[in-house]
């Protein structure tokens, strides 16, 4: 598409959906890369350190004894967008897409169809849902009986991550919660284990997330273009054509296994073997809050489905990309954590303490829901991070929300629901979409930007009302 296209299509927007525009591209040019804020967030906690009265050698020193703190959790976050996209992009799951595209009958019946399953897929697994609502789109946008808006459906494939997946399964902050071993001890001695009983699968969190993904829905339906105003993939000069290459053939005896299903049929038997008798024999919310095992059979699926060790190591190939900035911003969340926990400064206070006193200060209540909720989202506007900023949130939130009495788990889904929301306006999580779908991040968010001016207040209400349900529970210990 070219940028007089673009001028153009800026220049027809009128409202709300101009702003968006605008606002897209000034952060298209401007913003830098995330990896660049979470370095600025290192030199400012640093400095922050320093002037709270801890000396540079001890900042320094903190730095690097922090940096590799957290390299499970970092290695089992990018475990979760690879093996994310690994499944969305196995054979078996493009032949359901083909299918289930045919579904829709009506144009803003098939951008509300998009939208519903990209936030019930990132409940699931949120790298699974980006990549699998954009194929979804463009096999509607494919078909020839159905007129469709293009960037409609784009933004529509967008809303699982801009909605609801940090309260599903692979919620960076609910899985940290859930596994002792991967939890820094600071954090751990002020928040015990967390298991999904007390996070993401209390009635409460449910309601919340049903009550997103129903408002994504109808906003998506309703602010589709019609008629005239329609721009399809064709209109946008958007390429279509999804043909599979095929596996090179075999060229040498060696690699006959790499080329045969006995294995992965064999490793698929063994970990379903494995999660039945895990789930005979231990309690159901502790097989599913177990990250490892989540991962294992995410992967696993991954390979059974694409059939062939080879199909699966191509797949991996293409995924690994993707899992760049996780594998290279979280041991700088996780610096960043230590300096704020363990410099100590002036009377062996901690930035994290003055923080916790800060917000502390504020009382508990609904009141402490939306100003947490509000922090978060102002700061994942300026570092998009998938959920690892909670490891440099925690220690001082959840200190907070133990001195005001505020339910743990519940602060961990206040930092969830408002973890989303900036997703909808920046556009750095849109990247792999955007790759898939061939348009540009001012395309889809006239029509996110939307969606976040809806979602705001609404989660910033269910937040407060909600929180009234909970009562406080100490830490419980591993």
């Amino acid at each position: 598409m070219t940028m007089s296209t673009i001028s153009g299509t800026d220049q027809n927007e009128r409202g709300l959906a101009r702003l968006a525009q605008r606002s897209a591209a000034w952060t298209e040019k401007w913003f830098p890369d995330a990896y660049v804020f979470a370095l600025a967030g290192v030199v400012l906690v640093s400095v922050a350190a320093m002037a709270n009265g801890s000396s540079p050698v001890h900042v320094a020193e903190t730095f690097g004894g922090g940096f590799w703190d957290l390299a499970t959790f970092t290695l089992q976050m990018a475990m979760v967008v690879l093996s994310g996209y690994v499944v969305a992009t196995s054979p078996p799951v493009a032949r359901v897409i083909e299918r289930i595209a045919l579904y829709p009958s009506t144009p803003r019946g098939a951008v509300a169809f998009v939208a519903l399953l990209s936030c019930l897929v990132s409940m699931l697994n949120w790298g699974l849902s980006l990549v699998f609502s954009g194929l979804l789109a463009r096999a509607i946008a494919r078909r020839s009986d159905l007129r469709t808006d293009y960037r409609a459906l784009g933004a529509a494939a967008y809303l699982g991550l801009g909605a609801v997946w940090a309260l599903g399964l692979s919620s960076s902050a609910a899985q940290l919660q859930a596994t002792p071993e991967s939890l820094p001890p600071e954090l751990l001695e002020i928040t015990g284990v967390l298991d999904f009983g007390t996070t993401i699968l209390t009635w409460q969190s449910l309601v919340l997330a049903a009550v997103l993904i129903a408002l994504s829905v109808v906003i998506a339906w309703a602010s589709a273009p019609q008629g005239k105003a329609i721009r399809t993939a064709e209109d946008m000069d958007v390429d279509l054509s999804d043909d599979v290459q095929p596996m090179a053939e075999r060229s040498r005896p060696g690699e006959w296994l790499e080329y045969s299903r006995m294995l992965p049929i064999l490793i698929g038997l063994l970990t379903l073997g494995w999660l039945v008798q895990q789930l005979a024999t231990l309690p159901f919310l502790s097989v599913i809050s177990s990250l490892n095992g989540y991962l294992m059979v995410f992967l696993i699926l991954g390979l059974v489905l694409h059939g062939t060790p080879r199909g699966f190591l191509n797949a991996v190939t293409k995924a690994v990309p993707t899992t760049a900035g996780v594998l290279v911003q979280f041991p700088l969340y996780a610096a960043m954590a230590a300096v704020l926990t363990r410099a100590e400064g002036r009377g062996g206070v901690t930035v994290s303490e003055h923080l916790a006193d800060l917000f502390t200060s504020i009382g508990g209540g609904g009141g402490f829901a939306v100003v947490i909720a509000l922090y978060t989202a102002l700061l994942g506007l300026l570092v998009p991070s998938g959920g690892g900023k909670w490891l440099v949130e925690a220690p001082y939130v959840m200190q907070s929300a133990t001195d005001v009495g505020m339910n743990l788990g519940w602060t961990v889904q206040i930092y969830n629901a408002a973890e989303a929301l900036p997703n909808l306006v920046n556009p750095f999580f849109m990247l792999p979409l955007l790759a898939v779908l061939g348009v540009r991040a001012r395309d889809l968010v006239g029509f996110t930007f939307l969606q976040f001016l809806f979602h705001l207040p609404v989660v910033l209400l269910l937040l407060w009302l909600l929180g009234m349900t909970f009562e406080f529970v100490p830490p419980v210990a591993p």
